[in-house]
């Protein structure tokens, strides 16, 4: 037990002496440690003061240089705004110099003009003395003068005048009237010219349209089958077509007889059909009329479209194109009416070109201006004036329009496409062969004309020519004067107006011939 208390109280006394030991080795460490502290301190002291001294120069350095350059830059401003100042003020005193020699010449300038405003003065003040002293002798003339002519200064002027003013309008009269025939003879041959030379480029062949059509029957005992069990058949037919059928003793034939192409047209084809099917009877008939009817229609659009194609006409309205088809089965005095609007169409495209126009819208313009002939209902307006409206309602452009309204005068020509339709109207319808009229009414027409000029007072001769459309009156130069020919003229076609009836115009030329004769012995 001893041992153990001496062993531990051994123990404690070894472990203070330990912890002792420890405390003053460690104690000698942290003095060594804090003296190597100062030592490091104290050199990096010294190197940040060296460093500080350093950048401090540096930085001195800097600003001087820094300073030295705003002082440079400071002394060019001074340097160039000195310099602008002292040429303002070289331009401010040559300007004053200038400015000063202006002066100088002002008043030089203002001395000579005083001078000369005086000099002016005078010789004003002697031509005002000398004008009285002139005006006071012209006035002395002039009294001596109607002294002497016994005529007073406005009366002579007055006679001046007038002679002078008759001498000038001579003279005019006499200018325009020579203009007037040289513009007249050169617009002739430039217009025969153009004319002629679409005639002959447009060359068609003329087929006059019949109002009858001959339906050919392969034997005479197909009519008894026509004409039906008491003239059924031949009278459904009739009602249904709207036709005049006529069955006579001719053999192995019928005619369909109608104005109405178109009608004419549905009458024979049903009838091929009938005849050629076997069947007929009034129900059968009535059907194929309806068949071919509509046949008809879509082969007229049909026509119609051809025809615009064909011509290069493009954008027709559908209405448009359907009534040029109807054409085909319309006739105007024998001349079909769609070969005739097919030819003017032509000869409008030459005449357009030649005349530096459009001709493309001339071909159109041609085209349609016959479209007033086949309405689809029966109207009383005038065919030229329905075409027009039929064009406005369908958007056709407003020159289009004026020369279908204008081709035969019922309404003013507003630009050239309306001419130049009117003349190929009557170019296609005058050539020969293209229409046809009655023999006897066309002579009585030519007499009448004849007639009614020899009505009139003076005439001694007259002549209907070019196929009635004009008439040349022969007067008497001593019963008829000049302007009493002018007078003549209009009063026989106002008697032509109100007593006859004829397509188209007839114009009426007056000539009055003056004759001096003498015989030489």
């Amino acid at each position: 037990m001893d041992q153990i208390i001496i062993i531990i109280i051994v123990a404690v006394v070894a472990l203070a002496i330990g912890f002792f030991i420890a405390k003053l080795l460690e104690r000698n460490n942290a003095s060594h440690v804090v003296k190597e502290a100062e030592k490091n301190a104290a050199s990096i002291v010294k190197e940040a003061k060296a460093e500080a001294e350093s950048i401090k120069k540096d930085k001195i350095l800097q600003a001087k240089e820094k300073f030295i350059e705003l002082k440079s830059e400071h002394e060019k401003v001074i340097l160039k705004r000195d310099k602008k100042i002292s040429e303002a003020e070289k331009r401010t005193r040559d300007k004053e110099s200038q400015v000063s020699s202006e002066l100088a010449k002002t008043k030089k300038l203002n001395a000579e003009m005083e001078s000369k405003q005086k000099d002016f003065d005078e010789r004003l003040d002697m031509l005002e003395k000398k004008r009285t002293e002139v005006d006071k002798l012209h006035r002395n003339q002039i009294e001596q003068l109607e002294v002497i002519s016994t005529l007073s200064a406005e009366e002579a002027k007055k006679q001046l005048l007038e002679s002078l003013k008759d001498e000038a309008k001579t003279d005019a009269m006499a200018y325009i009237q020579n203009t007037m025939e040289e513009a007249k003879m050169t617009a002739q041959q430039e217009a025969r010219k153009i004319i002629i030379n679409t005639i002959q480029r447009i060359g068609t062949e003329e087929a006059i349209d019949n109002c009858v059509s001959v339906f050919n029957l392969e034997s005479d005992d197909v009519k008894g089958r026509i004409i039906g069990r008491e003239g059924r058949n031949i009278r459904a037919l009739e009602a249904a077509t709207g036709v005049e059928i006529i069955v006579d003793d001719t053999p192995e034939a019928i005619i369909l007889s109608c104005f109405d192409s178109v009608r004419r047209e549905i009458a024979r084809l049903s009838l091929h059909k009938l005849v050629t099917d076997g069947r007929i009877h009034p129900a059968r008939i009535e059907e194929v009329v309806r068949k071919t009817t509509k046949q008809i229609e879509d082969e007229i659009l049909e026509v119609g479209k051809r025809t615009v194609i064909d011509l290069g006409i493009h954008g027709l309205h559908p209405e448009l194109v359907k009534a040029v088809g109807r054409m085909k089965y319309r006739s105007s005095y024998g001349q079909n009416l769609l070969h005739h609007s097919r030819e003017v169409a032509r000869l409008c495209g030459v005449m357009a070109s030649e005349l530096g126009l459009n001709p493309k819208l001339a071909k159109r313009a041609g085209l349609l201006h016959d479209i007033g002939k086949v309405p689809e209902t029966e109207t009383e307006m005038p065919h030229a004036l329905l075409g027009m409206q039929w064009a406005e309602k369908f958007g056709e452009k407003p020159e289009v329009c004026n020369a279908i309204g204008a081709h035969h005068d019922e309404i003013e020509m507003s630009n050239l496409l309306s001419p130049i339709v009117q003349v190929c109207d009557a170019i296609s319808g005058a050539r020969p062969g293209a229409r046809r009229q009655v023999l006897d009414s066309y002579i009585q027409r030519l007499k009448d004309l004849e007639d009614i000029a020899f009505g009139f007072n003076g005439v001694t001769k007259a002549y209907a020519i070019q196929a009635g459309r004009e008439l040349r009156v022969m007067v008497e130069s001593e019963k008829v004067s000049d302007d009493k020919a002018a007078q003549l003229s209009f009063e026989i076609t106002q008697k032509i107006q109100t007593d006859m009836t004829y397509p188209g115009q007839v114009k009426v030329t007056v000539i009055r011939e003056t004759r001096a004769v003498n015989i030489a012995k």
